[in-house]
């Protein structure tokens, strides 16, 4: 069977932002299509590559007008990284659009009624914003087009980051503007130095080589966390390694390592080794104090995190006698947040070394009205907790990407809290669930904000009330 010619749809003018760093027009038949290659305002012809039901997907292949929003990007490695979607768009207009995206979602798919929607909160600090950054080590280099036409070789080693989609293909990276410094000086020095001593990098086809990951958090209290994953084998080489690190920046206040002799680069199953400095390093947001171990879960724009929880605090409008339930709570950050002006705040989170986190940071700062467990939220939550610590006067609700689970939209229905905070990373499983919820419950606050400046991730915080509690 002979394969259909893709067809080229002309000049559709583009006019928002999608997924993945997509954008979005429609043809002269009114047809949805998502773009790769273009930015809201272009004119292109799109080659389109799939159908859908109700929408088409394609590239940009010639723009004949381009938007006035475009901007000169900041990163030389923007075109081909991928870990900035957005670096070419106006500032002003990604946030326009993030904003949109998240109203859309809510009023049109979710079909949701809100009584007061509040301008997205846009970030100060687009640039050296991330605070956790993790790099990939691998023995071939990732070459461009125009490598690749000058006949230059691959064969060489390099620390960088994945290229979008693909687990073998490493694009080397010289200097990132997403976090701030030292982050770029200890990249390129553990390369150069591991290159030196003819330490093998990654292949990721082969599964071979020593040197794997790399990971590195900076703290806006100035302190550094290093966690180095290595391949199993060559043990005498790992002092001589880490402790050149430790040398060359004495400013780490905690370095680690793990060996990793898995196919998968995930790292939180592992063994980690302190080689030098403290367990952990601190941050703080606002008036609370956070302990960050190896294989914690944090905000990872800690600016943004501060006017997210901020929001959360105020749509809270708490007045010291209130029961709060916080799910999903992580290592405790909004419920320690939240604390100071509740009567007792009760987190769950399924993940246990979190939860060891939470109590760690309750008793850090010295807050004596949280209470932490650990497990399924749709388990924990039964008829003896809540009849063990009170229904709730607050729930708020942070939960991953792919949003709450049945079971537990049912739980919330069946509590009856006067209010709830759902705090969301993705608008589409927002807008799924808060329809399910609106059987009881009405939308009567939004505020976005831009956690992530230059990617199409967009967060999203909701108050939600009662309706029998309304009127």
């Amino acid at each position: 069977m002979r394969k259909r010619k893709p067809k080229l749809v002309e000049k559709v003018r583009l006019t928002g932002i999608a997924d993945k760093g997509r954008v979005v027009g429609r043809d002269e038949e009114g047809q949805v299509v998502f773009v790769e290659g273009a930015v809201p305002g272009d004119l292109a012809d799109v080659l389109v590559l799939r159908k859908r039901k109700g929408f088409q997907e394609g590239i940009a292949k010639t723009i004949h007008e381009y938007s006035s929003d475009r901007v000169e990007p900041r990163c030389s490695h923007f075109e081909f990284c991928g870990g900035c979607k957005w670096q070419h768009l106006d500032y002003g207009a990604q946030v326009a659009h993030k904003e949109k995206v998240v109203y859309d979602a809510l009023e049109r798919i979710g079909k949701i009624d809100i009584a007061e929607k509040y301008p997205i909160k846009g970030a100060e600090y687009t640039f050296y914003y991330r605070n956790k950054l993790e790099f990939a080590f691998c023995n071939k280099k990732w070459l461009t087009p125009a490598e690749i036409s000058a006949g230059e070789s691959n064969e060489e080693n390099v620390a960088g980051f994945h290229i979008a989609g693909a687990f073998d293909k490493i694009i080397p990276i010289s200097e990132c503007f997403l976090q701030d410094e030292p982050s770029n000086a200890i990249r390129n020095f553990v390369r150069d130095f591991a290159d030196r001593q003819g330490y093998t990098f990654y292949d990721p086809r082969a599964q071979k080589g020593w040197m794997r990951n790399m990971v590195v958090r900076v703290t806006t209290l100035g302190q550094v966390m290093v966690i180095m994953s290595i391949n199993d084998g060559n043990e005498k080489a790992i002092p001589v390694l880490m402790n050149a690190i430790k040398e060359a920046f004495p400013q780490i206040t905690s370095l680690y390592y793990c060996v990793n002799a898995k196919k998968n680069d995930f790292l939180l199953d592992l063994d980690m080794h302190l080689f030098a400095g403290l367990p952990y390093i601190e941050e703080k947001l606002d008036h609370v104090r956070y302990r960050i171990g190896p294989k914690s879960f944090f905000q990872t724009n800690t600016r943004q995190a501060e006017n997210l929880y901020r929001i959360v605090r105020d749509f809270a409008c708490l007045q010291g006698t209130e029961n709060v339930y916080d799910l999903y709570t992580g290592l405790g950050s909004i419920a320690l947040y939240l604390a100071g002006g509740a009567k007792q705040v009760v987190g769950v989170e399924e993940i246990e070394a979190a939860i060891d986190d939470a109590r760690e940071n309750a008793a850090l700062n010295e807050i004596d009205n949280v209470t932490f467990y650990a497990g399924d939220v749709k388990d924990i939550l039964s008829e003896e907790f809540i009849e063990k610590h009170g229904k709730p006067d607050l729930l708020v609700t942070d939960p991953p990407r792919a949003g709450m689970h049945p079971k537990v939209i049912d739980i919330l229905l069946q509590l009856e809290s006067p209010s709830v905070i759902y705090v969301s990373c993705n608008p589409s499983t927002q807008a799924r669930d808060l329809q399910l919820l609106s059987e009881k419950y009405r939308v009567v606050k939004v505020q976005p904000v831009d956690m992530f400046p230059h990617t199409h991730h967009i967060e999203n915080v909701a108050l939600l009330q009662l309706k029998k509690e309304i009127g």
